[in-house]
């Protein structure tokens, strides 16, 4: 049985991420759904997916009657906890999508993901929503000898799918080192597609400006299951010919959903505000977003207000696909974060941690991001966004809302529309699957450390998740 995940009041929420700790003013719960309804659209979710589709679709069709159904509140999950990317990354590589798709189709979805980063800034503005959105880049870097061979890798498969300098630069140790200020520093990329941002500052006000466009949000309103025509919650039944799963991490808590999506954690923790004598040598001075090419990711941003926040991978997956509040904080994970923190930035070392967080993101069984609507059913679905979540759900909400109207667009004709993931193994199958690959990616990371250079878990790793 699923834990209560509603805290007493409002105010309670500012324990789920550092974000949603400094959200201004109150923290209000929009009401739940008065009974059975009617509406031309209902979105099952009320995170970044479920709130762009609504954006779009009641800007291109306002006579729409739109419902958004959330179980907790908007912004509760991924949406308003995670590492603050607004990226053109994409889960899938590009020489895959070409290989799955046909030449040209991861082109086609590098450009649109390029776009997206730019639209969701246009909106940004154009709605006056304050969320820190500061269009740095990002720079991962090179700091052992396996990974400066990883990237030298990845720039020459980007120089022969035609990837200019423009859009992904070769850094060497001395430019690398004057952005992002780390020990170890050998080399690394550059590429300017990718904002630092505020994200529960970005959803919540993202919810408003959806009102403002005349959709009505439902909160505290759990959904049982999702089909046909309908949309069964505790609270009643909302009748649609189009029903929207935007469900991503907790697709999992719908009746049939169990083994569409899994759950996987990533965690975070962030610092005090920081001196300007640390930021002075640590760079990041436009708010560069930063990792590194270790095998078992890692992630980080300077927030506005001059934090470090900074998340990776390494929590287990959790049998059953279970999703509980105690999950969101590992002691074990989170003083790993810190000491990887410490060792890219020894002057951390006695910095005050003040927020520790987490919670899931959602994974298809082939790692393979996708959007689009069956016909016969009205059921339209996006998800699988592996933590590249922040800008790909407004392309996904873009993408729905032209499905939804029939539009025939650039956007309707990319590579992920109407993909179909295999369901995930049954239990325990999926559990001791996962958790190994987990375990791999550390494995292979401390196995190039001693060894200097890649070894055969580095090419394991990357068959298990689809290369």
């Amino acid at each position: 049985m699923e834990a209560d995940l509603t805290p007493p009041s409002g105010e309670g929420y500012r324990r789920l991420s550092l974000w949603w700790d400094g959200l201004p003013g109150r923290i209000g719960i929009r009401a739940p759904l008065p009974g059975d309804i009617d509406a031309d659209v209902v979105v099952v979710g009320g995170g970044l997916t479920g709130l762009w589709t609504a954006y779009y679709l009641a800007g291109a069709d306002p006579t729409l009657r739109i419902a958004v159904l959330e179980r907790d509140v908007v912004g509760f999950g991924a949406s308003g906890r995670n590492g603050g990317w607004c990226s053109a990354l994409f889960a899938v590589s590009e020489g895959r999508l070409d290989r799955v798709v046909g030449g040209g189709a991861g082109a086609a979805m590098r450009h649109a993901m390029e776009a997206t980063v730019r639209e969701v800034g246009r909106v940004v503005g154009s709605e006056d929503l304050h969320c820190g959105f500061a269009p740095g880049g990002t720079v991962v870097l090179a700091r052992t000898a396996a990974q400066l061979e990883r990237t030298r890798d990845e720039i020459a498969a980007a120089r022969a799918l035609g990837i200019t300098e423009e859009d992904l630069a070769m850094l060497s140790a001395t430019d690398a080192a004057a952005m992002v200020g780390a020990t170890d520093v050998l080399g690394g990329t550059y590429t300017p597609h990718c904002a630092a941002v505020d994200p529960a500052r970005l959803v919540r006000g993202l919810a408003d400006a959806v009102e403002r466009r005349g959709v009505t949000i439902y909160e505290q309103t759990e959904v049982r299951a999702i089909g046909s025509g309908a949309v069964e919650t505790v609270r009643g039944t909302v009748t649609a010919p189009i029903v929207v799963r935007a469900t991503e991490g907790y697709t999992r808590t719908l009746r049939g959903e169990e083994r569409t999506l899994i759950p996987v954690y990533s965690l975070m923790i962030a610092t005090e505000p920081l001196p300007d004598g640390f930021w002075a040598e640590a760079g990041l001075a436009r708010r560069e977003t930063f990792a590194d090419r270790r095998h078992l990711v890692i992630y980080g941003q300077r927030t506005e207000d001059g934090r470090m926040a900074f998340g990776g991978r390494g929590a287990p997956y959790h049998l059953g696909s279970a999703i509980r509040p105690e999950f969101d904080r590992d002691p074990r994970v989170h003083e790993a974060l810190r000491r990887t923190l410490v060792e890219l930035f020894p002057a951390l070392a006695d910095a005050r941690i003040t927020h520790g967080w987490g919670g899931p993101l959602g994974i298809a069984r082939d790692w393979f991001s996708s959007v689009g609507i069956d016909r016969a059913t009205g059921v339209a679905w996006a998800g699988g966004y592996v933590g590249d979540g922040v800008s790909t759900t407004n392309l996904a909400g873009r993408t729905l809302s032209d499905l939804i109207l029939r539009q025939d667009t650039e956007l309707t004709g990319l590579p992920w529309v109407g993909h179909r993931s295999k369901r995930w193994e049954p239990e325990p199958l999926r559990y001791l699957g996962i958790n190994a690959g987990l375990r791999l990616a550390g494995i292979a990371d401390r196995a190039e450390n001693r060894a200097g250079r890649a070894t055969w878990h580095a090419r394991a790793l990357e068959r298990l998740v689809g290369g």
